[in-house]
């Protein structure tokens, strides 16, 4: 039976991520999946994506030999598109795959990848869309606004949405057997509640759930095998849930909050079967 590990939000911590590395090393699945927001703060990332990222994992590569998984990871909201480049040279040697807006293939399942989350209250606006609309919510600032380390054009800014960058991810294709790393969990969820509940905003009650509708009408009309979410830390804890099913398509948050690894060990063939590990 294929198994992958999910992990996400690790925010370039060592401590998180040294709890991985050891526990790969006594316990490895066939796919490794890492779900964005990788880096530490923006200073220093390039130093941490070569000097540890890199290093950590050549020397699990060369401890485990052919028992070495693959990895697909993708990047977050937090983690400045200026490295991208760095990220994917980094992982040459089949260390990685960056699978943003990408297909691969591992274990006999699809898996597709998708950075952007829809507008937040953040300056940073390099992983960031309009949803389904030209519309922020409360309290949010508009991908036209805030800061980027990549310039982009301004349709890009204005009118992309995440709606349309998952119908050109995937177009006609059977997403029976599809595995989908998302940095964004589905609106209105068991998996995107914030500790935004009692928040008002020039009179205006703040929405708690801050995950994407794009997400979330996706899963709910091309019903994929599995998909994977980070982004709202606290959710988990809230919503008392990390794991949803939606018709047949089985959801998963993984973030990690406080100073415990969160790791979700997944069965692929039977995915509501999945363990949810503390390290």
């Amino acid at each position: 039976m294929p198994e992958a590990f999910f992990v996400t939000d690790l925010h370039g911590r060592g401590k998180l991520y040294n709890s991985l590395f050891t526990f790969l090393k006594n316990d490895t699945p066939d796919v490794l999946l890492i779900g964005g927001d990788i880096l530490p703060p923006f200073s220093g990332s390039t130093d941490f994506i070569n000097g540890f990222l890199r290093k950590n994992f050549v020397i699990l590569k060369q401890y485990l030999g052919g028992n070495y998984p693959k990895v697909f990871m993708i990047m977050g909201n937090d983690d400045p598109r200026i490295f991208e480049s760095a990220l994917i040279d980094a992982g040459r040697d089949d260390l990685w795959t960056y699978l943003h807006n990408r297909r691969s293939q591992a274990a006999g399942y699809f898996f597709y990848g998708y950075n952007y989350v829809p507008p937040s209250p953040y300056m940073l606006k390099d992983w960031e869309r309009y949803d389904v609309s030209r519309y922020t919510d409360i309290g949010c600032i508009s991908p036209e606004e805030g800061m980027r380390t990549i310039p982009v054009c301004e349709h890009e800014r204005k009118w992309t949405t995440i709606k349309e960058d998952l119908d050109k991810l995937t177009e006609d294709e059977e997403l029976g057997n599809a595995v989908f790393l998302f940095h964004a969990p589905p609106y209105n969820s068991a998996l995107d509640l914030s500790d935004l509940k009692d928040v008002v905003i020039d009179h205006v009650p703040v929405d708690p759930h801050i995950g994407s509708i794009a997400v979330q009408r996706f899963i709910e009309e091309r019903q994929p095998l599995l998909t994977l979410h980070g982004h709202v830390h606290e959710s988990s804890r809230l919503s008392r849930r990390w794991m949803q099913k939606t018709g047949r398509s089985v959801n998963i948050n993984g973030a990690s909050e406080g100073d415990e690894l969160t790791l979700v060990r997944i069965d692929l063939e039977t995915p509501e079967r999945s363990e949810l590990v503390k390290l």
